[in-house]
């Protein structure tokens, strides 16, 4: 698996999307305990998996808003990596120029200032923890856009342990990737591939005693090969039809067992802060 940046036109286009998503999904993010100057901290994956196939795609900071809290103004500043699957994005670069991914992986750490020991009367934690965790769902949404998933919806939301001992709130939702694109047949013809792969996203919220955590990815729920293989006519199988427009590597990083992207995301999520 290659880890190195690309330099080619639909890298560059996904870089774009996924970064202009960000950006627009970060208004309606809200705040955190710790007050501090400068620059937010990036967010830490802590588990190395984040480094075998991963790769940083977009790195993004902003002011979230600023709300007044009776004689005080509040001020939410958020810092979000994004991270990409880098096999499977080159894959389907390769066969159907998608410019987006459905394996992919998000870290935002964010600040509110002033700290919540400074806020008002009446306004604290219990009351801004439920704001964050509405907002960083619908921001969720629209970075899995920005990155070609669509129609996510919520179908679980629970608890689960995370570093440090915390508890966060955690979601699963179920959405659709789009492949559009033309396969070879036997024969010298092509036929449309026109189908949609289901997706599976995991959420998490939580905070660290410092700042509020945000963590999440999204999966294949389906192999994009079998996916593509249904959308053949005949007896032709989706690694076959991937290997004859790109590799064989690039079949086999589409023929990945979605267990194994379920177990790499949920590991990476529990492990940032």
């Amino acid at each position: 698996m290659s880890d190195s940046p690309r330099g080619d036109a639909s890298g560059r286009t996904r870089r774009r999307l996924l970064a202009a998503g960000a950006s627009a999904a970060a208004l309606g993010l809200a705040g955190c305990l710790g007050t501090r100057e400068g620059p937010v901290p990036e967010p830490t994956v802590t588990n190395e998996r984040i480094d075998d196939g991963w790769r940083l795609l977009d790195e993004s900071e902003s002011t979230v808003f600023e709300r007044a809290y009776g004689p005080a103004t509040v001020r939410a500043l958020e810092r979000t990596l994004t991270y990409e699957y880098v096999s499977v994005a080159e894959a389907l670069d390769e066969t159907f120029d998608t410019g987006g991914s459905p394996v992919v992986f998000f870290a935002t750490r964010i600040d509110l200032r002033p700290a919540l020991d400074g806020l008002p009367a009446g306004v604290g934690r219990d009351r801004l923890m439920p704001e964050v965790e509405t907002a960083a769902v619908e921001a969720f949404r629209a970075r899995l856009r920005s990155a070609g998933t669509e129609g996510l919806g919520e179908v679980d939301e629970g608890t689960t342990t995370v570093v440090g001992g915390h508890t966060a709130t955690a979601w699963r939702f179920e959405g659709e990737f789009a492949l559009d694109g033309e396969a070879p047949l036997p024969d010298g013809s092509t036929t449309a591939v026109d189908e949609a792969v289901g997706v599976t996203a995991r959420l998490a919220v939580w905070h660290d005693g410092t700042d509020v955590l945000v963590a999440g990815g999204a999966f294949p729920s389906e192999t994009v090969t079998a996916v593509i293989g249904d959308a053949v006519p005949g007896s032709l199988d989706g690694e076959t039809v991937v290997e004859s427009i790109a590799n064989a590597e690039a079949a086999a990083a589409l023929a990945t067992d979605p267990a194994a992207f379920d177990e790499e995301v949920s590991v990476l999520i529990v492990s940032v802060e």
